[in-house]
């Protein structure tokens, strides 16, 4: 019956991760599209300091779609591991560059096509050899969870690293080096997570009738909840400002993913129960999401489509061959200009300039 009951469970999680990004990943596209109308109607753009868009009906569709994506996301957490629901996110950015390029006339180049194939097959894999964490069904039981020394020590780590990286590193190197204000978002956003699933475990035991309020670890959860979010908005959006969009993202997702499924090993230990192949499947997974998303963003300026890939190729063969084509070509057209000339004369004349050129060569 429990077997059961954690297979139904890891359905409705893998449902609801997937329902989040398409929400999500939907919700860029409702709010471009009302900005661009608010553009073409002459309005004041919200670049600029404007606040129209908040007459715009898509803009609040798109608002809306988003939230219901990360309510979707915050009660995934409460059915599936956290090492299936965190990399679905990726998702999002995929269901996002397909629409924009259907909707807003964004071109998907060779590489975003190659990225999203590839961002599809890691998820895939990583449904098929998801770890089943250990059951955890109460606070009490998340509780001893948070209490073990292993994710004491990991936790005290995150801190200590989070307050060297904000008060000592970030106000020196912040602005020159993309990798500070993320790994703040990343680490902390493993806290995070770990917060996100005691409260959708309170949640579920609030909607059974139990006491959940009068329990200390809720609003412990909460509270350290509001700090993690509120930490890793700021450092994000300072992330953002700074660097390219198309860099930050995928280095985000990589280095976050990664804090996230550490933290979730140290806690729930639902590695201990994976056979070798599902370990091997759902780092081989994840190995493929992170080049998927990498393709995605760090080639989306690059005009490259398959029309273009044969003359691209013929390309890269002049340049391997560069110099024997050229003397070719100069050979072809020596002989041409020599065509005037008599039969024996031009026959002398192009075997001495064969031979120069291939001593020259």
């Amino acid at each position: 019956m429990s077997q059961t009951r954690g297979k139904y469970d890891f359905c409705i999680g893998l449902v609801l991760a997937m329902s989040s990004s398409i929400f999500i990943g939907g919700s860029f596209i409702l709010k471009k599209k009302g900005l661009l109308r608010l553009a073409r109607k002459g309005s004041m753009r919200a670049g600029q300091g404007g606040h129209a868009y908040l007459k715009e009906w898509l803009w609040w569709a798109g608002l809306l779609s988003m939230g219901a994506g990360e309510v979707a996301n915050f009660a995934a957490y409460a059915f599936a591991p956290a090492t299936l629901v965190t990399p679905l996110g990726a998702l999002s950015v995929l269901v996002s560059a397909i629409l924009s390029s259907f909707f807003l006339n964004e071109k998907l180049n060779l590489h975003g096509k190659i990225g999203c194939l590839l961002s599809i097959l890691g998820s895939t894999v990583m449904v098929i050899h998801a770890p089943q964490e250990e059951e955890v069904e109460t606070l009490d039981e998340m509780s001893h969870k948070l209490g073990d020394p292993g994710f004491v020590v990991f936790a005290t780590l995150v801190v200590i690293v989070s307050l060297i990286l904000i008060c000592v590193v970030g106000p020196r190197h912040g602005q020159t080096n993309i990798l500070v204000y993320i790994t703040i978002c990343s680490v902390i956003g493993a806290l995070s997570v770990s917060c996100v699933k005691g409260l959708g475990i309170a949640i579920k035991e609030l909607f059974a009738g139990k006491p959940v309020l009068k329990h200390p670890l809720s609003w412990i959860l909460l509270l350290s909840l509001t700090v993690c979010v509120s930490t890793q908005i700021n450092y994000l959006n300072r992330a953002l400002d700074i660097f390219n969009t198309s860099i930050v993202t995928p280095i985000y997702y990589v280095i976050f993913t990664t804090s996230v499924l550490t933290c979730s090993a140290i806690l729930f230990k639902e590695w201990q129960h994976m056979a070798a192949d599902d370990i091997i499947g759902t780092l081989s997974g994840f190995l493929t999401i992170i080049v998927g998303i990498f393709l995605l963003h760090a080639f989306k300026d690059v005009n490259f489509t398959l029309a273009n890939l044969p003359l691209s190729l013929r390309k890269d063969d002049r340049a391997a061959n560069g110099t024997l084509l050229s003397a070719y070509d100069n050979f072809n057209d020596d002989e041409e200009s020599s065509a005037c000339l008599g039969e024996m004369q031009s026959t002398e004349s192009l075997s001495a300039r064969r031979n120069g050129s291939l001593s020259a060569f």
